[in-house]
């Protein structure tokens, strides 16, 4: 069983490789296997290289669109999109949370964010489009999330669009500040969900179930006990300290599997914006994106997404 994931280190999948559930509960050879961004990680499934993925829905969205044989059978988390920049710059809280105030400090200058078709480049061209900063403000493209606060850093960049990693990330290297928190940039966004392949689904739907019973221990654990997820994170992600994971867990709280009706819809006006951006050329519906009949089985109680413990 090949795995796909990112280096967000908030997904439930560094929980599982940390804690090595599923290596004992499968009579199966389960190989992990990291990938810059949610589109290389598309690519490996339209080349029959993976079987399961944890990535954002608009890289997933645009491979269905061409194609790529995947379904989103669960959610993960919402509202993991974040904008950092260096202390200097105004943040939501300094303009009584106005967004047109603080995106407009970047006109003339360079933003960067991850690759093209990146729920993060999606969410930031549409904030743009929207406030009419398009043409005022360049937007760069990484593979590697972390060469975004790097270049902030080298001063090529004056602010940045990711993870909460990369507001975490930023910090331990320079100056920098969280200017935009996750709740201010698409409520409810998907920022990540649970991909497999149809073949998959099709074929070994007691896999499916299963897989997901294991990753609605490891949500419940990011959610409800930050602090020992944070110890398995560690573990797992050896370059990351427990301090460094908790404070990534701490700044987007929203982990679940459900796929409620609040990451439903904000997933299809996703789809109506990468076709406005020209990202897409199909009209998708819900039954071409999602599988829903897993996730309701394993998951039947209310979501969790905005039913956060105290």
């Amino acid at each position: 069983m090949r795995i796909g994931h990112l280096s967000t280190a908030y997904h439930a999948n560094f929980v599982l490789m940390g804690n090595n559930d599923l290596q004992r509960d499968f009579n199966l050879d389960i190989k992990w296997k990291l990938f810059g961004t949610g589109p290389a990680m598309v690519t490996a499934f339209q080349n029959k290289k993976l079987d399961i993925g944890y990535m954002g829905l608009p890289p997933a969205i645009i491979g269905i669109d061409k194609g790529v044989p995947i379904k989103c059978v669960a959610g993960g988390h919402v509202e993991g999109t974040i904008m950092v920049a260096k202390k200097h710059y105004l943040t939501m809280a300094d303009v009584n949370n106005n967004l047109s105030e603080v995106f407009s400090q970047f006109k003339g200058h360079i933003v960067g964010v991850p690759s093209k078709g990146s729920i993060h480049d999606v969410i930031l061209n549409y904030y743009l489009k929207k406030l009419g900063l398009i043409d005022d403000i360049k937007v760069k493209h990484y593979k590697q999330a972390e060469f975004i606060a790097t270049d902030m850093k080298n001063g090529v960049l004056e602010g940045g669009v990711g993870t909460p990693a990369l507001a975490v990330f930023s910090s331990t290297i320079f100056e920098s500040r969280l200017i935009i928190p996750p709740e201010f940039l698409w409520k409810d966004n998907p920022s990540y969900g649970i991909f497999f392949h149809k073949e998959l689904i099709e074929n070994e739907p007691e896999i499916v179930l299963k897989f997901l019973k294991h990753n609605k221990i490891a949500s419940s654990m990011l959610r409800d006990f930050p602090s020992k997820a944070a110890k398995i994170i560690s573990t797992t992600f050896e370059i990351l300290t427990e301090k460094y994971v908790l404070d990534v867990l701490r700044i987007s709280p929203k982990y679940c599997i459900a796929l409620s009706e609040g990451y439903i819809k904000a997933t299809m006006e996703f789809v109506k914006t990468l076709k406005d951006l020209g990202y897409i050329q199909k009209k998708l519906g819900i039954n071409d994106i999602f599988e829903q009949k897993f996730v309701q089985k394993v998951h039947p109680e209310p979501e969790h997404y905005s039913k956060l413990e105290s």
